[in-house]
């Protein structure tokens, strides 16, 4: 055996093969940090345009790995290696897995618009997606809404941009609409008097728009007032449950009647 000829073919291996290994190490550690500093750059610009926080770290995220991918390819083509079949069979497995994950591809196309246009951000409570609640988070596949009675709720972002997004904190302000009823034989001119006295001394009610109370309907066996009052979305509930309470304690202080279903039973004696 010749080792001399042996040990000049390793030799010229090494040299051929070991300057293309280094050079592709050298472009891989080159890229990765190229690609970091890219995607802060990313972030940075879109931290100061005020861009949400989870789309911020969306977008890097994404642009790194669109950049990584690119500097594991051109290594790959430095040490010889075709990249164009392998770029078709990731391009037909992409496909692949994306036709799988259609409906989170539209959950996912769904996050990213809302986090855009902003709908809703959380501590608002809304209505959409066929449900109601406080919303606790707004991430890229699905939105975490708190019920009223403390149940988790997960609604897929698509469903929620499916229909109508209702939200309810907005503005700040929300309109309580009530009715009560009087008997017909009451005076409704004193049942307005007694509401519109509740509502002037309750420090929750917002002067303007004025609070109104109307006869709006003349019912089978009540006269119905309508009370709409405005106070905020924080007061709402408690202002909602204290006034029906104070209504019903006023009327029965008042003499004011609040019909409710009743039967009269007529019994007829037949003498035989």
């Amino acid at each position: 055996m010749d080792f001399s000829n042996l040990t000049a073919k390793v030799y010229e291996l090494l040299t051929v093969y070991g300057i293309k290994v280094i050079a592709a190490i050298a472009i891989f550690i080159v890229g990765r940090w190229v690609a970091k500093w890219v995607t802060k750059f990313i972030k940075r610009l879109m931290a100061k345009s005020k861009t949400d926080e989870t789309l911020i770290s969306f977008v890097g995220d994404l642009s790194y790995v669109a950049l990584l991918a690119f500097v594991i390819i051109a290594a790959l083509n430095q040490l010889g290696i075709h990249t164009a079949s392998f770029v078709v069979v990731l391009g037909a497995a992409g496909l692949a897995i994306g036709l799988a994950l259609q409906g989170s591809l539209s959950n996912f196309a769904a996050g990213v618009l809302m986090i855009i246009f902003k709908p809703f951000k959380v501590g608002d409570f809304i209505e959409g997606g066929g449900t109601a609640g406080t919303v606790e988070e707004i991430q890229i596949f699905m939105t975490q809404l708190k019920s009223p009675d403390n149940k988790t709720i997960i609604v897929p972002n698509a469903k929620m941009l499916d229909g109508n997004i209702t939200n309810f904190t907005t503005k700040g302000t929300r309109r309580v609409d009530m009715v009560f009823g009087i008997g017909y034989g009451d005076d409704i001119d004193k049942a307005r008097q007694v509401i519109e006295g509740i509502l002037g001394q309750d420090d929750r009610v917002i002067k303007e728009p004025e609070p109104i109370v109307v006869v709006s309907e003349l019912a089978d066996s009540s006269v119905n007032l309508t009370v709409r009052a405005w106070t905020t979305v924080d007061d709402y509930w408690s202002f909602y449950f204290d006034t029906t309470e104070k209504v019903k304690k006023q009327f029965d202080a008042a003499g004011i009647s609040i019909p409710f279903p009743q039967r009269d039973v007529h019994v007829y004696e037949h003498k035989e």
